[in-house]
């Protein structure tokens, strides 16, 4: 009996040393400012530096700057973990993050290569994160680049500034650039990252000439920011923008004395009368002070140099990147519960709640999203609330680019409904995520829908690291659609490939765009709704 024990004990203790294997080989890469190393995983056959720095630390005296470059080190510098998150509060439920804490000194990217000794001209997909500009981490698994680089590409994900350190504006801050404006720097931290990508990308098999940028929600804002800004020009050849664009109403950017006064009353009420006193503070001080203003973020702004215009302007006038785009949203966006507020979906309700939101053109907006029983007044809110959230201003971009540019657009609704969550401590959350459920958690009611950032951990192919769903064979199903999509767009422009559904481009001026509806069983449709999108362009001002 002794001896079955201690061989047990033996299998056990070979079976524990066997489940923490290391298959990382250290690798050196040569990149513009020096020598970093990382790891080549035998396993997977990639090559992944992460944490690697694309500009100088925004602290002290680079507080509200745009980024500098990098000086050049000697000696080898390691990038095998990842860098510090941007500075931030815990704002949505459905963020995990796997950096190394959080700071000023943020500005880091990740990159993962399939290449061998000699590949050279891999396409390249750098992914920015949402988040709402408040929060975000490129070292989160649902943007892991290891399974798009074994699609055949180099995979980056960006840091980029938040919140007051990485959109505050302010007359001084204005006073001191040469284009006498201010903020935005989150969006300049992209730029530098883009630049840092052309410089070095040659190193892990990557070709400057084929980068597609992309991003979910402030992510996808992101990129329709690139490529309406000319600070961004020549950086990318192609574009992917999932749910949100800078448009009004989605966090799209303010005139600069607007920004410049919410800077102002923000420094006044903080008791700090210069920006000598602001940049003399810690960070704790710094973010206190804006916990306790209770303001989500601070807004982009047309500052002069990176928003030269507004981006409907800039659209139009043809003078956006032009490149292939590939865009959409998701069928359920935010619940119903968002526009009724909180309200019974009963007829005397919902024609109330329209009537108070539009009123004087409720009756068209009645046609548009109708009302004729309770599941079709949930499904009406539903879509009134998720175009007014962010399903709208995603149509303008893809509207706008459609008929002012040359390129191919490629519209998806993304509808697969989510598998049941495998932690029953949590509960959904308002616009996509979770929450840890407790005796006060609201019970949201059955998605009719794919809720807002459900489909990231799909496109990137990313389910298993993603643990708070019970996933089926059904989503893994979905996943390689959508994935293959996205890494044939990276490559070629075009989303089409052997084994998938045909995706038909946009046609400049079809009032019925195709559509392709990715779910279980993915296909083109001719779009249905746009008429709420043309109501909604006159409503918002944007026509």
């Amino acid at each position: 009996m002794k001896k079955l024990q201690l061989l047990l004990a033996a299998i056990l203790i070979c079976q524990a040393g066997f489940s923490q294997t290391n298959y990382n080989l250290p690798i050196q890469a040569r990149i513009e400012n020096g020598t970093i190393e990382g790891n080549y995983d035998t396993k997977t056959g990639l090559q992944q530096f992460f944490g690697i720095p694309f500009a100088k630390p925004p602290v002290g005296a680079l507080r509200w700057k745009a980024p500098q470059p990098l000086e050049k080190w000697n000696g080898v510098l390691p990038t095998k973990k990842f860098g510090p998150r941007p500075v931030q509060a815990i704002v949505f439920g459905d963020m995990n993050s796997r950096s190394d804490g959080l700071s000023e000194d943020c500005l880091y990217l990740n990159v993962w290569s399939p290449a061998k000794r000699n590949t050279k001209g891999l396409p390249v997909l750098v992914y920015f994160y949402g988040g709402g500009f408040v929060a975000g981490d490129a070292s989160e698994p649902r943007y892991d680049g290891a399974s798009m680089a074994k699609k055949g590409m180099v995979a980056v994900t960006v840091n980029y500034r938040l919140n007051i350190l990485g959109f505050f504006a302010h007359p001084e801050l204005s006073a001191e650039t040469n284009y006498k404006g201010s903020g935005n720097y989150g969006l300049l931290d992209q730029v530098a990252a883009l630049k840092w990508v052309r410089e070095n990308i040659a190193a892990f098999g990557g070709d400057a000439d084929k980068v597609t940028i992309a991003g979910e929600s402030a992510g996808s804002i992101s990129v329709s920011a690139q490529m309406a800004s000319p600070l961004a020009k020549g950086l990318f050849a192609g574009a992917i923008g999932e749910s949100g664009a800078a448009i009004n109403p989605t966090l799209s950017p303010v005139p600069l004395a607007e920004a410049e006064k919410t800077g102002l009353d923000f420094a006044n009420k903080a008791g700090a009368t210069t920006l000598a006193k602001l940049r003399s503070m810690s960070t704790l001080e710094i973010f206190e002070l804006y916990k306790e203003s209770g303001r989500f973020g601070f807004p982009t702004v047309i500052d002069g140099y990176f928003y030269p215009k507004p981006l409907p302007t800039i659209f139009k006038t043809g003078e956006q990147s032009m490149v292939p785009l590939l865009l959409g949203w998701n069928s359920a966006e935010i619940p119903g519960a968002a526009f009724m507020q909180g309200q019974p979906y009963t007829e005397e309700n919902y024609v109330k709640k329209v009537k108070e939101t539009y009123p004087k053109d409720f009756e068209e907006v009645l046609k548009l999203y109708p009302h004729g029983s309770v599941k079709e007044i949930e499904s009406s809110a539903t879509a009134l609330a998720a175009d007014r959230f962010i399903a709208y201003s995603t149509w303008k971009w893809f509207d706008l680019q459609r008929k002012n540019s040359n390129q191919p657009v490629y519209r998806y609704l993304y509808s697969k409904l989510r598998p049941p969550l495998a932690d029953h401590n949590l509960a959904p959350g308002l616009a996509g995520g979770t929450v840890k459920k407790d005796q006060n958690t609201i019970k949201m009611p059955e998605p009719i829908g794919a809720p807002h950032a459900c489909e990231i951990e799909y496109c990137m192919g990313n389910l298993p690291l993603v643990k708070e769903y019970a996933w089926t064979e059904e989503d893994y199903k979905v996943s390689a659609i959508m994935q293959n999509y996205f890494a044939n767009f990276i490559k070629s422009g075009n989303p089409n490939g052997a084994g998938l559904p045909n995706w038909p481009a946009a046609a400049k001026d079809d009032l019925h765009p195709d559509v392709m509806i990715i779910d279980t069983e993915s296909k083109a449709v001719k779009a249905k709704d746009d008429a709420r999108y043309l109501f909604l362009d006159r409503a918002y001002g944007n026509n």
